[in-house]
């Protein structure tokens, strides 16, 4: 299932999703233009589970961070980024864009961090901001399980469009992630792939962060930071 769009108007201009958004596509095309010196680009500002573990350096550990704005390739940047721009403004517009900004900082840590743990050995460079956006997509789920979004559904050789709950989409999306990161487990370290505990991790963060830090649902426009 792909989201195209939710039905949930916002109170405010998302500028903190719209700015995590720019930030990653400069990010990426940045890379693109660095051309053959892309990849000591990724080596030195990718999350690298084993420098982690292993305390290579202070460096090592902030790559946690510079991680999640890196990207390897146009479907990789193209998928996260449909997900940021249907969930991001409207988990943003509950929690207030200040306290938006920190969760999807705490969050995206909290998967990357699911990701070592479940791979400490790995010299793999892992890059993206698919744990962060778990993070928001678990927030969305415990804010707006109702919320209808409209969803392309692959059937064989047909596409169909239809309206479906939140909750549904959501969930469906992490019990994927769960029984392919439960599958995972056992292979080598060095393998890669998709950091699916990366994004179980980041999405029971975003449940947990969005309960904690969700304000009171507003009947009238409000503007604040």
């Amino acid at each position: 299932m792909i989201p195209i769009r939710d039905e949930n108007p916002t109170h405010i201009t998302p500028i903190v999703t719209y700015l995590l958004i720019l930030v990653n596509i400069l990010v990426f095309i940045f890379q693109s233009m660095l051309g053959s010196n892309n990849e000591a680009f990724v080596y030195q500002f990718a999350l690298i589970p084993a420098n982690v573990t292993n305390l290579v350096s202070l460096g090592a550990l902030f790559n946690i961070f510079t991680s999640m704005f890196m990207h390897a390739g146009l479907a990789h940047i193209g998928g996260n980024m449909l997900y940021l721009w249907i969930f991001g403004d409207n988990v943003e517009d509950r929690l207030g864009s200040f306290k938006y900004l920190f969760f999807y900082i705490i969050g995206g840590s909290i998967a990357s961090l699911a990701h070592i743990l479940t791979n400490p050995g790995s010299t793999v460079p892992t890059v993206g901001a698919s744990g962060a956006i778990a993070a928001v997509l678990g927030a969305y789920l415990v804010l707006y399980p109702s919320q209808k979004v409209l969803t392309l559904i692959p059937l064989g050789f047909w596409l169909r469009m239809t309206m479906l709950p939140a909750g549904v989409v959501l969930g469906l999306w992490f019990l994927l992630q769960f029984f392919q990161g439960v599958a995972s487990l056992g292979l080598p370290d060095d393998i890669g792939g998709v950091a699916f505990w990366a994004h179980i991790g980041g999405f029971i963060s975003g449940v947990v962060l969005g309960w904690l830090f969700k304000k009171p649902e507003r009947d009238f426009p409000a503007y604040h930071w």
